[in-house]
């Protein structure tokens, strides 16, 4: 497995890049714009794909580089489903699993620090983002936190993980870089309190400062998705409400390019094909079904929000393949639109 941890001595910020080999799909977690150049050039001197860009929740302290990750690497950007954030390509849910070539995340929803707070599993070891550092605690004044969530969060779902889990934090100050399950419950000093309202006293009276890049960036932070505007300009997009009689249309083929389990959960529109986002290249190019259907058909790509749609419009015509187009805003619209779904 290639794991690499990056530091953002501005942010405290830790980010992971993680992959399965050399050469293969690789993802990255809580990336910070300021690195995103060096985090290109890893990836390249390390042969691998970037596929997503993670963030465990909306950042206070610095702005995300997933947006101009995606842009350089056409990569689906990912957070949990509470985030607020304006378009994100995919969206998890507690429970999930979070997929790339031989790697999956567990997902869980660990709330308090953020009302979008999200931690990640992997084996032996854990991403916390902010809910959980070493020797500390994110705090939980500000962004709809609540001590009492965090409490339940930390307790009840971080320690219920294995002692020799590893804890890997999106921030930390001190020097840090690792600790374990075992070591936060035994030497954390936040959590050695004896019930929740203590711990509610303590996160209450830290009195600490607001981020000094705050105003700044979560706003920046809430407003990442890709703009679909570019695409429907060029005629490269149907709205969901005009796009419900597309089902029954023999001359066009309508290609889904969610993940399975995002169809599981969610359903899909009638007389669709699908075509994992991820596979899309090899499926447009010579050769690939989507490059042979077409030949006769017309082909309507949709996602879950329109991001990676809109991204898969651009390459379908990039390798000649005009006809294509996309559903603007992707299944959450159809669904507005009262678009029939297939479960």
């Amino acid at each position: 497995m290639i794991f690499r941890q990056l530091f953002d001595s501005v942010s405290g910020t830790y980010s992971y890049v993680i992959a399965s080999r050399r050469g293969a799909e690789a993802l990255i977690i809580d990336p910070v714009l300021e690195k995103v150049d060096r985090y290109i050039q890893l990836l390249s001197d390390l042969d691998l794909r970037l596929v997503k860009a993670v963030d465990t929740h909306i950042h206070a302290d610095h702005i995300t580089g997933m947006g101009a990750l995606r842009d350089h690497t056409k990569c689906i950007t990912v957070m949990g489903e509470h985030s607020k954030a304006d378009v994100v390509s995919m969206r998890v849910a507690d429970g999930e699993t979070l997929n790339i070539e031989g790697v999956g995340l567990g997902v869980i929803y660990t709330p308090g620090h953020t009302d979008d707070s999200y931690s990640f599993t992997m084996e032996d070891r854990v991403f916390t983002g902010d809910t959980l550092l070493i020797r500390g605690t994110g705090r939980t004044d500000f962004q709809n936190g609540d001590s009492r969530a965090q409490y339940d969060s930390i307790f009840n779902r971080l320690l219920k993980l294995p002692d020799e889990t590893m804890v890997y934090p999106a921030h930390d100050y001190k020097g840090d870089t690792v600790s374990t399950i075992g070591e936060e419950r035994a030497f954390n000093p936040r959590l050695q309190v004896n019930s929740v309202n203590e711990y509610v006293e303590l996160m209450e009276n830290l009195n600490l400062p607001n981020p000094k890049m705050m105003d700044v960036a979560v706003p920046a932070n809430m407003k990442v998705g890709l703009s679909q505007k570019d695409v429907a300009d060029r005629g490269w997009a149907v709205k969901a409400e005009e796009a419900l009689g597309l089902p029954d249309q023999s001359d066009l083929v309508l290609v889904d390019l969610r993940e399975c389990t995002e169809r599981e959960r969610h359903g899909e529109i009638p007389n669709s094909v699908h075509v994992p986002y991820p596979a899309l290249q090899e499926n447009i190019g010579p050769g690939g079904i989507l490059h042979s259907l077409a030949d006769s058909k017309k082909l309507v790509f949709y996602c879950a929000y329109g991001e990676r749609s809109a991204m898969a419009v651009q390459a379908a015509q990039d390798v000649g393949l005009t006809s294509a187009c996309h559903i603007h805003g992707g299944m959450d619209a159809w669904k507005s639109a009262n678009g029939p779904v297939a479960n």
